[in-house]
């Protein structure tokens, strides 16, 4: 497949926004086992990419909340679907 695991965790974070239910940063830390910084990253890198997210406020304090998806960009949805295991592979292989 010749991903790069920068670009697989980019791949998964993708596929858990869309999947998961209210997914935020302490969410996302319990699913992947990746450091707080580790998936802010990732997150600011999406949209670099042409991936486009909301942070959908709730609650009374700054970053209370979740991610949600809005638009894969020049990703396919379906491709990531079927190939998260070989996905997953690659980021605890790099």
């Amino acid at each position: 497949m010749g991903l790069n695991s920068v670009f697989a965790r980019r791949l998964y974070i993708c596929w858990l926004l869309k999947n998961e239910q209210r997914p935020n940063v302490p969410k996302l830390m319990v699913l992947t086992g990746w450091p707080r910084r580790t998936l802010q990253d990732v997150l600011k890198a999406l949209p670099g990419m042409g991936v486009e997210l909301e942070f959908i406020q709730q609650g009374v304090r700054n970053n209370d909340g979740y991610y949600q998806l809005i638009d894969w960009g020049p990703l396919d949805a379906k491709w990531i679907d079927l190939n998260r295991e070989q996905i997953l592979n690659t980021i605890t292989q790099g």
